[in-house]
């Protein structure tokens, strides 16, 4: 599973340093590359349209904002992302049920299943 992950370029859209460290610390155990932590709904925006990751990580609530404009912006450029959450399935946004949502605290076995998952198109599950 982890030949999968291993060389992606991650992102990382988490305002809570020790969720994008936890994060940080499972992907590379995975083989991934985290090519940065983005800690608020602009920074995260701007970077999306960058070409310098090949999957983002991004949390729902960026300090009380919702993220969904990167998520939107990411579809738009056809750019694989997997939502997480502390608040389950219910915390996805309407119009993104195909894409893979990871709930906190994560599991490295589902993060890996969740970024598989958004690397090939499907959902995860």
């Amino acid at each position: 599973m982890t030949d999968a992950i291993a060389g992606l370029r991650i992102l990382i859209v988490e305002d809570e340093a020790i969720i994008a460290m936890m994060a940080e610390d499972m992907l590379l155990e995975l083989g991934g590359d985290v090519v940065g932590i983005e800690t608020s709904l602009a920074a995260a925006l701007a970077r999306a349209g960058t070409g310098d990751f090949d999957i983002a990580l991004l949390d729902m609530n960026l300090n009380g904002e919702n993220s969904l404009p990167v998520a939107e912006k990411l579809r738009a450029l056809g750019r694989p992302f997997v939502f997480t959450t502390g608040y389950g399935d219910a915390g996805r946004p309407g119009g993104f049920d195909r894409a893979p949502l990871v709930c906190k605290p994560y599991r490295t076995s589902d993060l890996a299943q969740a970024i598989i998952a958004a690397m090939a198109g499907q959902p995860a599950g």
